[in-house]
């Protein structure tokens, strides 16, 4: 791994101080305020780990002695939100405006095989905190009680954390539940931590082992959609990438971290970040389409990903386009040309394709500029007529009104036209069909 640890100091760690700064979260006051009245409530993980160490939490992660059902229905009324139980593993979600709270029923887990679910049982507050991750998550922060403000951890996860360092609790964790490895990751380009040299091993030994083959592509594709989202989306998936991690998941899958930089420079504000670092995933394979395997294993991959309703097919679309923009992009002469090549390709393939042709011809070649062209003017040019205006002429309702009005623009694009209603209409209606 290469993430950097930073100089090591002590977390605060004072309860009452962390306490208080816990309830000027959106959402605290009312969760802090239902600790008091039924008790057995603890704040753990991730937002106790991000409290000591002075950042924000992303969200409210709470443990119950007990069942959830009350405690998430009591929270959503009180923040006008909903909560949504999962009556399998004991948790429940609490989402209103601006606020996102789980709660857990205390439990321990077991894995009947690698990769597989766990199975859950009611546990003790020791036991949930050795089922987590890494030890800076192992962290509990009751809110209530006797206990109050009284920090509880696995051993060795205030040092791990002042020291800045991701640390596994048990030699199985990455066998057990692979997705894991992308957490690691994530969590150590995000926090800057560095990651303890035998959790580094156990990571590489289960990758080498074909540990991701035991879990489900959905799973793993969680973990990569919760990565896109990161602002240090690019160092993650080029340390995924180094580590394997890609390779393992898919053949052909990769990451070209000066691509996608290169590319993120020059996208477009209306354009979207996660499918341009999606599609870039999947360049290497778009290359290769001519091959048996190639659409399959994109496919594949984008399956895993479970991205929302059409936008798979919009991953698939930009990584083809990049490949085909890149590849000729440097032999396109007039403006015809231009718009045969990248008329309706996706603005997230063009900014990609700008980007393999900077490693192939340098940051000011032709096909750069010709890119270039097209995604700050060209693209931006628009027929003041519409389909109710050749209608209104003449034009009966159907396919010959778009493809009429699909001849106009290319005649302004090429400037062979004067822009404006009457000119445009006069080409729309003068077109061969």
């Amino acid at each position: 791994m290469s993430a950097i640890a930073q100089p090591s100091q002590p977390p605060a760690d004072d309860g009452d101080a962390l306490i208080a700064r816990l309830r000027e979260l959106p959402g605290a006051a009312e969760l802090i305020a239902l600790a008091e009245a039924r008790g057995g409530v603890e704040l753990v993980g991730g937002a106790v780990r991000d409290l000591l160490l002075g950042r924000v939490p992303r969200e409210l992660d709470a443990v119950v002695a007990g069942g959830v059902e009350d405690l998430a229905s009591e929270l959503a009324n009180a923040l006008g939100g909903r909560a949504t139980v999962h009556e399998r593993f004991g948790t429940a979600e609490v989402r209103a405006e601006g606020i996102a709270v789980d709660l857990a029923s205390m439990r321990a887990e077991t894995y009947p095989a690698p990769g597989e679910l766990p199975e859950v049982r009611p546990g003790t507050p020791v036991e949930d905190l050795h089922r987590r991750d890494f030890t800076v998550n192992a962290i509990a922060l009751p809110l209530a009680g006797e206990r109050r403000g009284e920090l509880r951890s696995v051993e060795g996860a205030l040092e791990d954390l002042a020291a800045r360092r991701l640390r596994v609790l048990h030699e199985r964790s990455f066998l057990d539940d692979p997705t894991r490895i992308l957490r690691l990751v994530r969590y150590a380009v995000r926090l800057s931590f560095s990651v303890e040299p035998h959790t580094a091993e156990l990571a590489g030994s289960a990758l080498a082992s074909g540990a991701l083959d035991s879990v489900s592509g959905a799973r793993l594709g969680s973990e990569l959609r919760l990565a896109f989202a990161e602002p240090c989306a690019v160092e993650i998936l080029a340390e995924l990438d180094r580590l394997g991690v890609f390779a393992a998941w898919e053949a052909g899958v990769g990451f070209d971290e000066h691509i996608a930089r290169a590319a993120l420079e020059l996208l477009p504000a209306d354009a979207s970040r996660r499918l341009l670092l999606a599609a870039s995933l999947l360049l290497g394979l778009a290359y290769k389409l001519d091959e048996e395997d190639a659409e399959p294993a994109m496919r594949g991959f984008i399956y895993d990903m479970e991205l929302p309703s059409g936008e798979g097919d919009r991953v698939f679309g930009a990584a083809v386009s990049a490949a085909v923009v890149a590849d000729g992009v440097g032999s396109v002469a007039t403006t015809a040309d231009i718009l045969d090549l990248m008329y309706r390709a996706p603005v997230e393939s063009l900014a990609l394709a700008v980007a393999v042709r900077d490693l192939e011809d340098g940051p000011d070649s032709y096909g750069r500029r010709t890119i270039e062209r097209w995604l700050n003017t060209m693209r931006h040019v628009e027929l003041e007529v519409g389909g109710e205006d050749l209608i209104a002429a003449g034009v009966p309702e159907g396919p010959e009104v778009g493809a009429r009005l699909e001849e106009a623009y290319r005649l302004l694009l090429e400037e062979a036209i004067e822009p404006g209603r009457e000119s445009e209409l006069r080409a729309a209606l003068g077109v061969q069909l």
